[in-house]
Parts: structure tokens; sequence; C-alpha cells
């Protein structure tokens, strides 16, 4: 990260010099310092919008956790995972480890999952007969967390809301696709190499029972007319987000939890992240207003642009490309690259739409191997990046498929 961020400055400065020797604009240099103090103002801009949102959903998600729901899904998970993991033995607690961060991860309970994850990554590493060298059930649970199967992307829709869109959820069902394509590919990737039996009667089902929800989704917005997906996709979004929120706080309640309480705490967390992600939004969004300002970023567009045209394709998912392409290396790179994409073209342009959809289609590939793998200090990977890397181009070529089936019209 170190590397990447010093590298955004070093680019930017440099193709300033080049505008100013070469293509006599002397000007770059004042409007590369005034995109600093106007990143850097909309930076705490989103952070103080964001606090509100973050309180109420932090403690909405301490209530799922009270509530029983993560238990739920841990208990449906584990059948699926001892097949697809068959050197971890059924009873061993990393099956436990390795569900509970699942589970965690298609709530959107970041803060939980990441510490389930690295607990199972130890839990799994206790089994693996070389120590430094990534266990099949390890690079598995990696790629599965690198894909980030997420059913309610929260956190993507406070920022459509912080931004002022009219229907912030309206990527709810784009997003759900996504996601589930990534993952889905991921799995055939490490499946053909590990030498995975999908078939298997256990993973069959589980396999069968996604896809059939996925194709009741599909077959259902195939039977409307293109003007009316996105207002359809955020009905569904908005009714059941509302539908688990009244759901865990009623659930919290019929367990005797003290649901004010609880919320009271996850609120006061929300707070505190609030105030913690705002350094790192300045320095990301700066970076990235640097690169745009030098025209290095349009530079980029441009020539995917020129690229994609000669080739017959249609352009407009370009201008959100940078935070697909940023999305493996940096989350906190690709959220600034959705921020600025939404300043610049509008939250409700196609373009930010699809960087919202980009952001919520799969995880950090590189940030989850360093974190994971560096806690039980695996050095050899073997076929993680790879797999990782193709789950991740799975859910790129996913979510532009989709968005312009959805939003392109």
């Amino acid at each position: 990260m170190n590397k990447l961020w010093g590298s955004l400055f070093a680019v930017s400065f440099l193709a300033a010099i080049f505008q100013w020797l070469w293509l006599d604009n002397p000007a770059i240099f004042g409007q590369m310092m005034n995109a600093i103090f106007d990143m850097a103002r909309l930076s705490i801009e989103i952070a103080l919008g964001l606090v509100g949102l973050l309180c109420f959903w932090m403690g909405i998600l301490r209530l799922a956790e009270a509530s029983g729901a993560m238990g739920l899904l841990s208990r449906l998970l584990t059948p699926l995972f001892a097949r697809l993991m068959p050197e971890v033995p059924r009873n061993h607690p990393a099956l436990g480890h390795i569900t509970m961060n699942m589970a965690a991860n298609f709530m959107g309970l970041d803060n939980a999952a990441t510490p389930a994850g690295i607990k199972a990554m130890e839990s799994l590493q206790s089994l693996n007969p070389k120590a430094d060298t990534a266990s099949n059930a390890q690079i598995l649970f990696l790629v599965l967390n690198t894909s980030s199967v997420t059913l309610f992307p929260v956190t993507i829709l406070m920022y459509r809301a912080q931004q002022g869109a009219a229907q912030p959820a309206d990527v709810f069902i784009p997003i759900l696709l996504a996601t589930a394509a990534s993952t889905l590919v991921g799995l055939i990737g490490v499946a053909l190499v590990q030498r995975l039996k999908l078939w298997d009667r256990v993973i069959a089902t589980y396999l069968g029972a996604a896809v059939a929800v996925l194709g009741v989704i599909l077959w259902g917005m195939l039977q409307l007319p293109e003007s009316e997906m996105a207002n359809v996709s955020a009905a569904v979004g908005n009714g059941l987000i509302l539908f688990a929120v009244c759901a865990f706080v009623i659930t919290a309640m019929w367990r005797k939890v003290a649901v004010y309480d609880e919320f009271i705490d996850g609120a006061s967390e929300g707070f505190r992240l609030a105030v913690r992600i705002m350094p790192y939004l300045v320095a990301m969004l700066v970076a990235i207003g640097l690169l745009r300002a030098s025209g290095v970023l349009d530079s980029v567009v441009a020539v995917i642009a020129t690229l994609v045209q000669w080739l017959g394709g249609d352009t407009r998912f370009v201008e959100a490309l940078p935070t697909g392409l940023m999305k493996p290396f940096s989350a906190s790179g690709a959220r600034a690259m959705m921020l600025e994409t939404m300043n610049t073209h509008g939250v409700d342009s196609f373009a930010a739409r699809l960087a919202a959809v980009f952001q919520g289609s799969t995880e950090t590939t590189f940030y989850v191997l360093a974190v994971y793998f560096g806690a039980v200090n695996i050095k050899k990977l073997r076929h993680a990046i790879g797999c990782g890397l193709l789950a991740d181009l799975g859910g790129l070529v996913a979510a532009i498929l989709v968005c312009y089936w959805f939003f392109a019209g």
C-alpha cells in the first residue's frame, strides 16, 4: 500500500512536468493544487456525512449477531464446507471458524469477518503438513473470501445515499449477481486445480439451490421492461434490507437481548469507525484527484476507450474501470476511485453505478492474501493468487454485463 500510494504521487508529478515542459501548460500546477484542496475537503464531507449512517448500521449489525442470525447461517453452511475441504476432519474447529467467517461476510459484517477469518486460517494451519506452503483448504478459503458473496452491501448503499442517489438500493440486484458470478468462477477455478468433485450430492445441492435462486431473479428481471429494472432492484433491495433490520431487532428482543443497549454499543463503534476512515479517505482521494488533474487517469481511460471503440464495443463502462482495476490491490483505493467517479460523473450516472457494482462484486485479493496468509507465516502461495484473480475477473466481467442490462437503457 505504501508503494502504491507513493507511486500515485510520483506518476502525477511526472505527468505534470511533461505537461509543463512538452505541452506548454504551466497552469497544470495550479490545477493540481486545487485538486488537493478540493479532494481533501470532499473527503471530510463524505466522512462526516457517513457518521449517522455508520452509527445506525453498526448498531443493527450488532443486533444481527445478538439475534443468532450468524449462528444460523453457520449451521447451514457447515455441511458444504465439510465436503469442499475433505482434508479437514468433520468435527474440526476449523469448519466452525470458516462458516462463521462466511456468515459474517454474507451479512456484511466486515469487522467480525476478519477476526473469524484469521482464526479459521490458524485452525487450518494446524492441519497443514507444510507450514510455509498454503494447503488446498487454505487456498479455497482464501478464494471464497476474495470473491466475497455479500447479501447486504450496506456500505456501498450508504455511500450512494450520502452522495445523494435518487434510489441508493437500485444497485442491489446487480451487485448480488456480480458477486455470485465471481464466487462461482473462483470456486470452479479452485475445483479444477484441486480436482474437487462439484457433482458430489451435498455440494451439488447447495450449488443447485444458489443457481435456482439466481435463476428466479434473472427470470423475474427478464419479464420486466428495461426501464423498470432499476426501480424493481431498488424495491427488492429496500424491502429485503428493511425486513432484515426488523427481523434482527424483533428476534433479538424475543431472545431477551437488551436491544437498545446493544444497538448503542454498535452505534458507538460506528462513530469511531467514521473517525478512523477520515485519514484514509483524505490520503486516497487526494492521490486519485492528483492523478486525474495531472491528466494520467484521463489518458489511461482514453487509451482503453479507443481500443474498445476500435474493436467495435461500447465505451461507457470505461469511466468506471479504474475502480474495478484498483479493487484487487486496495479496498481504500477502490473506494476512493468509486467516490471520485460519483463526484465527477454524478452518483446516478452509468459510470457511478457500475463503479458501485465493481466495488461490491469482489473483495481486495492482495490485502486478504497478505492478512490471512501473513497471520500464519505462509510464504508459498501455490495457485491462490491465480484463482483469486480469476474470481476478480469473473466479477469484473459480470458487473459490466449486468450494469449494461440494468442501467444502459
